[in-house]
């Protein structure tokens, strides 16, 4: 894989920590500190060996804060959050470390309908007003056909990469489930039951 033409394994770590940030699904480490120090973890690869926070990452962390709309919870404890939150939280660490590529892995896990769409409006827009390239998995087809510009559909066979419009014109959306079980209908963009 490269990044800006140059195979990954030729980054030191801190310069791949400036260049890429993640968002896991695994649950924080350390619960009891509060969204403010988890957010300023965001700074890390810019700090000294103390980690230091200097004006510029204090920007940094505000101005993350202010996107994610938490600074009104920007002094509670982490388990004090609900998990729609705290995911929030956990996007709002990345956006802090000021990265050209976010990866997130399964971002609306565990959220209901509502959080799960706020998040994706949220990376959408983190994407176009911040001008970084935003990947993350997801089993959302329906939510992610509305509201991603591009898609990697993996079908277990081979995977096809495009545009919504696309994929929905050569018919990728119908090769994932079997036909007797799940079928896809372009027009709607929606998956029916079959009975």
């Amino acid at each position: 894989m490269l990044l800006k033409e140059q195979p990954l394994e030729r980054y030191k770590a801190s310069d791949l920590a400036s260049a890429i940030s993640m968002v896991l699904t695994e649950p924080v480490a350390a619960k009891n500190m509060t969204v403010v120090e988890l957010v300023a973890l965001g700074r890390h690869p810019y700090t000294n060996w103390m980690g230091t926070l200097t004006a510029v990452d204090r920007t940094a962390i505000s101005n993350a804060l202010s996107v994610l709309e938490l600074e009104e919870l920007k002094q509670k404890k982490c388990y004090e959050l609900s998990d729609g939150q705290l995911q929030r939280v956990l996007i709002a660490r990345a956006l802090a470390q000021d990265t050209m590529v976010m990866l997130l892995d399964e971002p609306t896990t565990h959220l209901d309908l509502y959080h799960k769409v706020k998040i994706l409006k949220l990376l959408k827009s983190i994407a176009h007003k911040a001008n970084k390239a935003v990947l993350f998995t997801s089993h959302e087809i329906e939510m992610t056909l509305q509201l991603c510009d591009k898609l990697l559909v993996l079908n277990g066979q081979d995977s096809a990469f495009g545009t919504p419009q696309e994929l929905i014109a050569q018919g990728q959306f119908e090769k994932l489930f079997p036909a007797d079980t799940v079928s896809f209908d372009p027009t709607s963009r929606g998956f029916r039951i079959e009975k």
